[in-house]
């Protein structure tokens, strides 16, 4: 995991924002189209509204979610409906290429991971999985501690009781990200230095699951400066 420092957030979205440009059209001329696994989160819905005006043939992008909050479809909760209003109704992005992971729209959790692990398999190889992280160095729904981060699989899992509300969601396990060929964590924030350290540290996957996500190319974390402050 390679971390690339900026000097406040304002310039870690800017930065991002540049980096994935770059990376898009990069994939697009050599595959015809490039898949990415979105995240939520402050930072995360930041650096979508980054994007708005930039030049992305957005006829070829691909995009899903890392993890989803498993409430109704039109909840504010959602991140899908963040990523809309940031981003994706505001750019000619086909809607066939948004794969919004499963809503609680009278669906059990489980039939619901079990659909979204379909919705996976079929989007074949992904890109990028960006992910924010926590200050408790939790990445997508996957907490410490908590039995989502053994799971095994490159899948989507049902997550209970999550310690963040709404306490049911959706998750891509670890072996899912891992199997992005890209995979960025975008952190921002003096409150998650003590964490951007743990994962950084070799912690134990229950400790820091952020430690344990990486591309088969390339695993960036792009900080800034306060994310970046506590000693690794």
């Amino acid at each position: 995991m390679r971390a690339v420092v900026e000097g406040d957030r304002a310039a870690l979205v800017a930065a991002t924002a540049d980096r994935l440009e770059a990376l898009l059209g990069e994939r697009i001329a050599a595959r015809g189209r490039a898949t990415i696994a979105l995240t939520g989160g402050s930072v995360g819905i930041e650096l979508l509204a980054a994007l708005v005006d930039r030049r992305i043939d957005w006829e070829h992008v691909v995009v899903t979610w890392s993890d989803e909050r498993f409430v109704a479809a039109d909840s504010g909760d959602r991140n899908a409906r963040q990523a809309r209003e940031a981003l994706l109704d505001l750019v000619p992005i086909p809607a066939a290429n948004i794969r919004e992971l499963p809503a609680a729209d009278g669906t059990s959790l489980d039939d619901a991971a079990t659909a979204a692990t379909g919705l996976l398999e079929a989007l074949g190889p992904i890109d990028l999985t960006l992910l924010g992280m926590g200050p408790d160095a939790h990445v997508a729904s996957l907490f410490p501690g908590m039995p989502g981060v053994r799971e095994g699989g490159a899948r989507i899992i049902p997550v209970r009781d999550s310690p963040k509300p709404p306490p049911e969601r959706l998750s891509f396990t670890v072996e899912a990200i891992n199997a992005s060929e890209r995979v960025w964590l975008i952190v921002a924030g003096a409150d998650k230095a003590e964490a951007v350290a743990l994962a950084r540290s070799g912690a134990s996957p229950d400790e820091a699951p952020a430690g344990a996500v990486h591309g088969t190319l390339e695993t960036l974390m792009l900080l800034d400066a306060d994310a970046a402050s506590a000693p690794a």
